[in-house]
């Protein structure tokens, strides 16, 4: 009886190389292993993927579709350093959940390559940094920032994965210093009006996620306009 070649085969194909690669990350994993735990043979894998390259790149491209498709879910709060802070650690909880396909995505590195996918994820946190600049947010330029908050982001994430443990303490404290360096408030003391569009992103419950929004944009006005008068 031959197999029948399904889409649902195929996902559960990625699924099972991504549970294989979660067990122990860094380390290789057998063709035979994933048809095994699926029930299919070889063949079948060769079918939809052509090699185990084709396997480990599908396995990137739906790592990076479960992923965004959280990310695309998030509700912006108006204020683009707010939304870094909740992006990274939606970015470690990600990781955390999901070790096999994230090991992949970020952990796997191949000089002078770059998955594809990785650049959907990179444009929506330059697009934040480029908000954050055009707001007279950030001490270094978009893409500076960008690159930063990304690395540390990646860093601390996979330092947890290793380690099999979550630790809010440390990704905090990585969080913030990565935001002090990008916005330079760690070397000089933030105005009242950064500091009050801070509390109030920081604290979208208070007055409602709306009324913050509408209170984060006027006061980001407000700094606008009394930055050119001056």
């Amino acid at each position: 009886m031959t197999e029948t070649a399904t889409s649902d085969t195929r996902v559960r194909l990625i699924d099972a190389a991504a549970d294989l690669i979660a067990a122990a990350p860094g380390e290789d994993f057998s063709l035979r292993a994933v048809c095994d735990a699926v029930g299919v043979k070889m063949p079948t894998l060769y079918h939809f993927f052509g090699s185990k390259q084709g396997l480990i790149d599908a396995v990137v491209e739906r790592g990076f579709d479960l992923y965004l498709g959280e990310k695309s879910a998030m509700e912006a709060s108006g204020d683009p350093i707010q939304d870094i802070r909740a992006g990274w650690d939606a970015h470690v909880a990600f990781g955390l959940a999901n070790p096999g396909f994230y090991t992949l995505m970020y952990g796997k590195v191949r000089p002078g390559h770059s998955p594809e996918a990785q650049s959907r994820a990179s444009e929506i946190l330059l697009s934040l940094t480029t908000r954050a600049a055009d707001h007279g947010r950030l001490a270094v330029t978009p893409e500076q920032a960008a690159a930063h908050v990304l690395v540390a982001n990646i860093g601390v994430t996979l330092r947890q994965i290793v380690m099999a443990a979550a630790d809010p303490d440390l990704s905090a404290a990585v969080r913030e210093g990565t935001l002090a360096a990008i916005t330079g408030t760690g070397a000089q003391p933030r105005t009242p009006l950064a500091a009050a569009i801070e509390v109030a992103a920081a604290n979208p419950d208070v007055l409602g996620k709306a009324e913050t929004q509408l209170l984060v944009e006027w006061l980001t006005t407000l700094g606008e306009g009394t930055s050119s008068a001056g």
